[in-house]
């Protein structure tokens, strides 16, 4: 890295939901935690570990400007209906190296927030979820 600026802000991110652009999400959060067991090797004090499993977890922040979530989970999952969806991150800053994009597959959220609001200020929605799946289409500096 030869400056600071050089490291990306997440002012220049995008979010896409099932090919939809998300206007009103202003941040994006997605890891994949690594499940471990423990491995005991002959003639070693420590314990060794190895990677038997993952799983993906997240978080949608969006300021709330729609009825988006409600509307596009909301009766069909009272109805029973599991809704899975498709995210694509885009995060592109110009002064950066290049852009980062990732498809995050099989995505089910955790929860619908009905109402969430208070006088005086901004609203916003924070929709957390799980996933099975992942793909990087773009890697920064590379």
């Amino acid at each position: 890295m030869d400056s600071a600026k050089r490291v990306a802000s997440g002012t220049w991110g995008e979010v896409w939901l099932d090919g939809e652009y998300v206007a009103e999400c202003y941040g994006l959060q997605a890891k994949m935690a690594f499940n471990k067991e423990d491995v005991a090797m002959c003639r070693r004090m420590a314990t060794d570990s190895k990677v038997v499993s993952m799983k993906g977890t997240g978080s949608l922040k969006l300021h709330k400007a729609s009825s988006r979530m409600a509307k596009t989970i909301g009766g069909k999952i009272s109805d029973g209906i599991d809704v899975r969806f498709t995210i694509m991150s885009k995060l592109d800053d110009p002064d950066s190296y290049g852009a980062e994009r990732v498809s995050i597959s099989n995505v089910s959220l955790d929860d619908l927030t009905l109402a969430d609001w208070e006088a005086a200020k901004m609203g916003t929605v924070e929709a957390p979820f799980t996933f099975t799946d992942y793909k990087y289409l773009d890697f920064m500096g590379s």
